[in-house]
């Protein structure tokens, strides 16, 4: 779970505590490894979903999983791509947008 204070909450404790069946794991929020996999369903969803006319959900399945098998045929790994003075520069625009909103 990426989201720690949603779960401290009583109730969710209570259903964890009555299932100790599941074991809860607490990943930083934007932690690399889920950025890659979201950033692997964007691409599906680009490269499949979007592109495709699928008549029926199985269509779409077939499709997708035959998109994921094409790629894992030959597989390359994500490869970050900004530099830090980008990311930098962004976060530096939007602190002075945020801070000379007037709120």
């Amino acid at each position: 779970m990426d989201n720690y204070g949603t779960h401290k909450i009583a109730k969710v404790r209570n259903w964890f505590a009555r299932h100790p069946r599941y074991r809860v794991h607490f990943t930083p929020t934007s932690a690399s490894w889920l950025n890659l996999v979201e950033r692997l369903f964007a691409e599906v969803t680009e490269r499949c979903v979007r592109r495709g006319s699928h008549t029926a959900v199985r269509v779409l399945q077939r499709a997708m999983l035959q998109y994921l098998d094409q790629r894992n045929g030959n597989p390359k790994p994500f490869v970050w791509t900004a530099d830090a003075d980008l990311i930098l520069g962004k976060v530096q625009r939007l602190c002075e947008r945020i801070s000379n909103s007037g709120h």
